[in-house]
């Protein structure tokens, strides 16, 4: 399951930003004619900074080498050599960074005894029994189970876990000892 960080650019960098914002909404249109796979993203001082990686609906998903960020098209104007942002490379993996952090308290929060955990396909797998660390422990039909924390996402209807359920039922089934 890939995800992405999306940033709010104009919200998470510095004051200087506003101004390139409204110089750059006018050109809009034609900076999307500079966002296509594998296109360099250049900084207000010409320096590159990243390359979209893809674009995603009214979002263009970059990669800064370090991480990859859907930031919204209407962010980005054109200047000089290319389509261009009002942040730094330090700026957009700060935020990025920020985002994560963010978004890893959220998913534990809902880590609580009684969460349903459903698999990718929707279906209950279980419920949280408790969370041990980075060790869920997932009450099942067939048992309890041990799930890293790092295998949930949060899903519109609650935690899911990166499995569908016949996946969740055979990794189940070959932990478990014959009897």
């Amino acid at each position: 399951m890939r995800s992405y960080t999306t940033i709010g650019i104009v919200l998470a960098l510095s004051a200087g930003t506003a101004s390139f914002a409204q110089t750059a909404a006018a050109p809009a249109a034609s900076a999307s004619a500079q966002l296509s796979a594998g296109a360099p993203i250049f900084d207000t001082a010409g320096t590159q900074i990243a390359t979209v990686d893809s674009i995603n609906g009214d979002n263009v998903v970059v990669s800064t080498g370090t991480n990859k960020i859907a930031i919204p098209k209407a962010s980005f104007g054109v200047g000089e050599k290319g389509a261009v942002i009002a942040a730094t490379k330090e700026q957009l993996d700060g935020a990025a960074g920020q985002a994560a952090t963010a978004a890893k308290q959220a998913l534990l929060s809902k880590m609580t005894p009684g969460a349903e955990v459903r698999g990718t396909g929707g279906a209950t797998l279980g419920k949280v029994k408790a969370v041990e660390g980075d060790i869920v422990l997932v009450e099942t039909p067939k048992g309890e189970v041990r799930v890293p924390s790092a295998g949930f996402s949060a899903g519109p209807a609650g935690l899911v876990l990166g499995m569908s359920a016949a996946d969740f039922e055979a990794a189940v089934a070959a932990a478990t000892p014959a009897v």
